[in-house]
C-alpha cells in the first residue's frame, strides 16, 4: 500500500499534466508562453515541481486568490519529497538506517 501511494505521488501529477495537456494543449501552452524558454521551464516544472506545474497550468489567468492554489502545490511538492526521504529511512539494511 505505500509503495502504491508513493508512485501515485511520484507519477499522479505527471500523469494528469500529460492528460491534461491531451485534451486542452492550447491552455498548456498558452500558461508557459510568458517565459523565454517555455519548453524548458515547463519540463523543469515537470520533473522537479510537478505538483505545482500542474497547479499552475490548471489556474493559470492568476488572479487574487489563486496564488493559495500555488502555494498548496508548492507544500504538496516539499512533503513528497521529504516523505520520500522518511520512507527511505525505514527501509531494513539502508545505510543510513543503521542503528
Amino acid at each position: 500500500m505505500c509503495c502504491f501511494l508513493t508512485t501515485l505521488f511520484v507519477f499522479g501529477p505527471r500523469l494528469a499534466l500529460l492528460v491534461y495537456w491531451l485534451f486542452l494543449p492550447v491552455k498548456v501552452t498558452a500558461a508557459f508562453e510568458a517565459f523565454n524558454f517555455p519548453f524548458l521551464v515547463s519540463l523543469a516544472g515537470l520533473i522537479f515541481l510537478p505538483w505545482t506545474t500542474l497547479m499552475y497550468v490548471i489556474v493559470f489567468p492568476l488572479n487574487g486568490w489563486d496564488w493559495i492554489w500555488i502555494g498548496l502545490a508548492v507544500a504538496a511538492d516539499i512533503f513528497s519529497y521529504t516523505g520520500t526521504y522518511q520512507n527511505r529511512q525505514k527501509v531494513p539494511y539502508y545505510p543510513e538506517s543503521a542503528p
